[in-house]
């Protein structure tokens, strides 16, 4: 009995694992609620081999496959969930149009794919110019932000920092990084469990031309991207 309790832990185990592995090669362009099929179909296989592997027979493979699919199916399912409460929370829909932050003029865009749910958020309604200092409507706003993370302590939160090309690099890597500090800061100071990261990307990956005014708008932003694991974190300003 012992023996048969022990290997249905470690196919379980097992499934996970090469659940998270085999995510990460999901496609980037999903719609909506599209990450829960994708997510089931992945554990699924994944659960379906390990079953295989583990039990040796079909009744082992079909164990493993449900495993594996209702894993998978959760994170898709989490991922879809989060956007949409965000959303809601904020005052905003989730814009699934393909150039969304570079075609919106919203101060706030929810967008998402099958890595991660982002937040963006205009350089106008958060900082004062050329100051790191977060406005009380930005503040407000992502006080909203952190009470929907109180429900997902598991999502791992990292907060970037954008700017348009206007003055030197170096500047603008310091005021990026700044203010992306700052909203870190303020996420972190509001109790949520959730790992939290910063990074600035001074002017090194605009959503539009900085060849007008109104480019440049976009260009200024601090985006929020929510991850379900550390296996889909990646770096922003590349």
């Amino acid at each position: 009995m012992k023996t048969k309790i022990f290997s249905k832990k470690t196919t379980s185990a097992l499934a996970a694992i090469l659940l998270f592995s085999g995510c990460s090669q999901m496609p980037q362009n999903i719609n909506v609620g599209d990450k829960t099929k994708y997510g089931t179909a992945i554990g699924t296989a994944a659960g379906a081999i390990l079953g295989n592997v583990m039990g040796k027979d079909t009744k082992g493979t079909l164990i493993g496959a449900a495993a594996g699919a209702a894993i998978g199916g959760a994170i898709g399912y989490n991922m879809d969930k989060q956007a949409a409460e965000i959303a809601r929370s904020l005052e905003t829909v989730v814009d699934t149009s393909p150039n969304a932050e570079a075609t919106s003029d919203e101060d706030i865009i929810v967008t998402k794919n099958s890595r991660f749910v982002k937040i963006t958020f205009r350089d106008k309604m958060m900082f004062p110019t050329n100051s790191a200092t977060l406005t009380s409507a930005a503040r407000y706003k992502v006080n909203k932000l952190m009470g929907v993370l109180q429900n997902y302590p598991q999502t791992i939160v990292q907060v970037v920092g954008h700017t348009d090309n206007r003055g030197t690099h170096s500047h603008n890597l310091t005021l990026s990084q700044k203010r992306a500090r700052g909203v870190a800061n303020l996420i972190m100071s509001g109790g949520v469990q959730n790992p939290v990261y910063e990074k600035g990307c001074s002017f090194d990956k605009p959503v539009a031309p900085n060849t007008s005014s109104q480019n440049m708008d976009l260009n200024r932003r601090v985006e929020i991207f929510l991850y379900p694991n550390q296996e889909f974190v990646v770096n922003q300003c590349i």
